[in-house]
């Protein structure tokens, strides 16, 4: 019977020694909180979830205590210092790992942290009959070469392809060739420095998700285009009170009790909004023990709502409240209550739902006891 070969012993680089000042960062890009982790961790979590040590992290001079917090608790991490190209910088990390017995190096570009255990397998089952093997994509694009801000001659996009990293080497193979590179070290990539040393480059399957974060738009984090918002109200049913909902006043032998005018059906509304936009409750912009809402009409609530979620990027995208009572009746109000709403909301009334069900005479809302309101809004950037 013949024996199983044992597993490729799996190490890897990631170049996280550059400045990123096109991100707009306050710091390096590779240290900033991307999707609420330092972007480096990203990279650093998928490859130890793979099985893959140690990791050498190539970072900048005197970065050594936001790179150690940036990787906590992640095994087989070690540290080196980058140089004054991407190719210095990998040829540093490279040279860290000549005691490691490594079999394969996957060379990664910390501003790449969409990394997935997929790709890590293809790149690493490649080289089982390769030296080299690198992640592309397809152009889909039509391509042309520029000529002097003019348009010159179209590129054949079949025979093109968008190179992405990891990038994955025999070991050996791939620090022979950086220490064997001829003139400046300003390779763009290490397929370039292995294609130099004559190995053969075998391309794999890349992955949308591995996006280089490069502009400070990347960071944005109103990632979702749409976002979605629910809201919950409920009030007392009392004498002598006015009842208000939707912006609208009803005759009715009782009103809803509440340090504002008790909109319950606007307050739902609010919180929803806030809610979308991340930004709290209605309890936080509008304390209830303060004296200055005390009786205030709710559309202050709803318009701040909306001027919090303009700051954030969003416009409203459509509303949807549901009052749950056994009296009064909606129905005979329920355009007036969507015309209202969208006036203050500043949209069309095709944006904005009113809705009206029982309890079926169950609970505190089935005996009459209050109202309650839900909505649910979608707010869209901007």
């Amino acid at each position: 019977m013949t024996a199983i070969p044992p597993p490729p012993r799996v190490s890897a680089v990631i170049v996280a020694a550059g400045q990123g000042l096109r991100a707009g960062q306050p710091l390096p890009k590779q240290f900033a909180r991307w999707r609420g982790k330092p972007v480096i961790r990203h990279s650093a979590e998928a490859l130890a979830a793979a099985g893959v040590t140690p990791i050498v992290a190539v970072i900048p001079e005197r970065a050594e205590e936001i790179a150690a917090e940036a990787l906590a608790g992640i095994d087989g991490v070690l540290f080196v210092t980058g140089g004054a190209t991407r190719q210095q910088s990998v040829r540093a990390g490279l040279e860290a790992l000549e005691k490691s017995q490594a079999d394969v190096v996957l060379i990664h570009d910390a501003a790449r942290p969409g990394l997935s255990i997929a790709v890590i397998d293809r790149l690493v089952a490649a080289l089982a009959h390769a030296e080299a093997a690198i992640p592309v994509l397809p152009v889909v694009d039509s391509m042309i070469c520029a000529a002097g801000g003019k348009m010159g001659e179209p590129a054949a996009r079949e025979n093109l392809r968008r190179v992405q990293t990891p990038q994955a080497f025999r070991y050996p193979s791939i620090l022979s060739a950086h220490r064997s590179w001829q003139g400046e070290a300003t390779a763009g990539d290490d397929a370039q420095v292995a294609q130099a040393a004559g190995i053969d480059v075998t391309l794999v399957e890349g992955d949308e998700a591995l996006h280089k974060l490069t502009f400070a738009s990347d960071f944005d984090t109103r990632s979702s285009p749409v976002r979605v918002g629910f809201g919950y109200d409920v009030h007392r049913l009392a004498e002598g009170e006015e009842l208000w909902l939707c912006g609208v006043r009803i005759e009715h032998d009782r009103g809803l009790s509440g340090h504002s005018d008790a909109d319950v059906a606007i307050h739902a509304l609010v919180d929803a909004i806030l809610g979308a936009a991340a930004a709290g409750d209605i309890g936080q912009h509008f304390p209830p023990g303060d004296p200055q809402w005390r009786g205030a009409s709710s559309d202050i609530f709803l318009g701040r709502a909306m001027e919090i979620a303009g700051l954030a990027g969003y416009t409203l995208g459509n509303a949807d409240v549901t009052i749950v009572c056994e009296a009064p009746k909606i129905g005979p109000h329920r355009e007036t209550m969507r015309e209202r709403l969208a006036a203050i909301l500043g949209v069309d009334n095709e944006a904005v739902s009113v809705k009206a069900t029982t309890t079926e005479k169950l609970g505190p809302m089935g005996r009459g006891e209050g109202i309650a309101a839900q909505a649910v809004v979608s707010l869209i950037r901007y």
